[in-house]
């Protein structure tokens, strides 16, 4: 072997010994005489006035008869049909249930799905008045201005500090989104 690589050899041996050396010993504590937090804790407690009051100890009930769970009626595997929920609640001066005329039923078409997107940034050019907002469905990430239409279905009607106004491209659905930053 050659001079340096026999160095190198000798170098590499002392660093894995210094390594093992410092994993596998025990770490130790100060001890008290070194004024490390254990002799702290030492004068907190001398510094308790009295002994500690010791609570009541009633060794005789732990001898007394306990009652016997039944085997008949408990059984932790069996489920119970849960209660069946209360009937609504009827505002007053509506028609009971049972009488002549069925309650009304809603007309017109049904209101919009909530928009399924998260904002979770915005991004902003120094010294310009420009905001650009970030959203997410979950799997695709889009950008928008104020007015600028998302995925060809939402319309980005305000960008404030903390939250988002959006609505449908046709103006219905309007709704507030807080800023997440997930």
């Amino acid at each position: 072997m050659a001079p340096d690589r026999r160095r190198q050899a000798i170098f590499g041996v002392l660093v894995l010994a210094l390594a093992a050396l410092l994993i596998f010993r025990p770490w130790r504590p100060p001890t008290a005489a070194g004024g490390g937090a254990s002799s702290r804790r030492v004068a907190r407690v001398a510094s308790t006035p009295g002994p500690a009051p010791v609570p009541d100890v009633r060794l005789d009930s732990l001898d007394a008869e306990r009652p016997r769970p039944e085997s008949r009626e408990r059984n932790p595997f069996r489920f119970k049909p849960s209660a069946p929920p209360p009937p609504p609640a009827v505002p007053p001066g509506a028609i009971r249930p049972g009488g002549d005329a069925a309650p009304p039923t809603p007309s017109g078409p049904p209101p919009p799905l909530p928009i399924g997107l998260k904002f979770i940034g915005i991004v902003e050019a120094p010294g310009q008045a420009l905001k650009i907002a970030v959203l997410s469905d979950g799997r695709n990430v889009f950008y928008g201005r104020e007015g600028d239409i998302i995925e060809g279905r939402y319309r980005i009607l305000r960008i404030g500090a903390e939250s988002l106004e959006i609505a449908y491209a046709d103006g219905r659905g309007r709704q507030t989104i807080r800023l997440t930053g997930g």
